[in-house]
C-alpha cells in the first residue's frame, strides 16, 4: 500500500497571513478615520471581512500550537481557502462604498499601513495578544 503524502505547510504562510491581518487593520482604521454614516458602509461585506480576518488570526494561532493538537490538514484547507477569498470580498466592498470615498481611502489606507508594525498582525490573537500591549 502506497502511504499518502504528508500536507506540507507553505512556507510563506505565516508572512502571509501576518501581511492579510495588517492589511485588513489598514482599512479598518482608514474606514473609522473616515467621515462615513454606518448606512454608507456596506455592513453585510464589512461584516464578511472581519470573519475573514478572524480567520487569519485564527490561523496565526494556529500555527503556534504544539504538532498533534489540530488537525493541520483542516487548518490549513480552511486557512488558504480565506486567504483566497479575502482580495474578491475586498473589491466588492471597495465597490460598494460611496464614490466620494474611494480617493480618500486610496490615500490614507497605505498610509495607516505604512505606520503599523508586524507585531500588530497578532492583535486579538490568544498568547500573543497581551505582547503587544
Amino acid at each position: 500500500m502506497l502511504k499518502r503524502p504528508s500536507i506540507g505547510m507553505p512556507t510563506n504562510l505565516r508572512i502571509r497571513l501576518e501581511n492579510t491581518r495588517l492589511d485588513l487593520q489598514a482599512l479598518f482604521r482608514a474606514l473609522d478615520r473616515m467621515d462615513l454614516s454606518p448606512a454608507e458602509i456596506p455592513q453585510r461585506l464589512i461584516h464578511q471581512l472581519f470573519h475573514l480576518d478572524a480567520d487569519c488570526a485564527e490561523a496565526l494561532w494556529a500555527l503556534d500550537q504544539p504538532p498533534g493538537r489540530l488537525n493541520v490538514k483542516t487548518m490549513l484547507r480552511d486557512t488558504l481557502a480565506s486567504l483566497e477569498q479575502i482580495p474578491q470580498a475586498i473589491a466588492r466592498f471597495r465597490a460598494n462604498l460611496p464614490s466620494r470615498a474611494h480617493l480618500k481611502l486610496e490615500t490614507l489606507e497605505p498610509s495607516i499601513r505604512q505606520t503599523l508594525q508586524s507585531k500588530e498582525a497578532y492583535n486579538q490573537v490568544p498568547g500573543r495578544d497581551q505582547e503587544n500591549a
